[in-house]
C-alpha cells in the first residue's frame, strides 16, 4: 500500500533534494501549486521512494528556482503550468512560449481575464 509523507523545506533546499533525487534514480512524478485561503502560495514536488510517495512542500514563496534542468520534460511541464496558471515564477526556466493559455487572457499574474468574444476578435484582428 502506498503512503505519502510531507517534508516542509525552503525554496534553497529545492535544488540539493532534486538533485539527490536525480542521483538516487528516483521518479519526480508530480509538482504541483495551490493558493491557501488567504493567498499564501504553496508549492509541492512529490517523489517516489518505493511505496512512499514523499511531498517536499515549499510555503508562502512566489519565486522558485527551476529544476527543468535536472528533471527535463518532467518538470519543465509543471513549472510552466503553475507559471501561467499562478503568480508564481521559477527562475531559469524557459518561458518564452506559452503552454496553453494565449497571451491576452492573462493579467500577466496568473490570472484568467474575461473577455468577450467580439473583443478577442477584434484584438487578434478577426473581425
Amino acid at each position: 500500500m502506498q503512503k505519502t509523507e510531507i517534508v516542509q523545506i525552503t525554496k534553497e533546499e529545492i535544488r540539493e533534494i532534486a538533485a539527490k533525487m536525480r542521483g538516487e534514480n528516483r521518479l519526480l512524478v508530480m509538482i504541483h501549486a495551490f493558493l491557501e485561503k488567504d493567498g499564501t502560495p504553496v508549492v509541492m514536488y512529490d517523489y517516489s521512494e518505493g511505496p512512499t510517495i514523499r511531498e517536499y512542500e515549499v510555503r508562502g514563496e512566489s519565486v522558485l528556482p527551476s529544476i527543468s534542468d535536472i528533471y527535463d520534460q518532467a518538470a519543465a511541464w509543471p513549472e510552466r503550468e503553475i507559471g501561467e496558471l499562478m503568480d508564481i515564477a521559477f527562475e531559469g526556466l524557459d518561458t518564452s512560449e506559452r503552454l496553453f493559455l494565449p497571451d491576452n487572457l492573462l493579467d500577466g499574474k496568473g490570472q484568467i481575464l474575461v473577455t468577450s468574444m467580439e473583443e478577442l476578435k477584434k484584438k487578434n484582428g478577426n473581425l
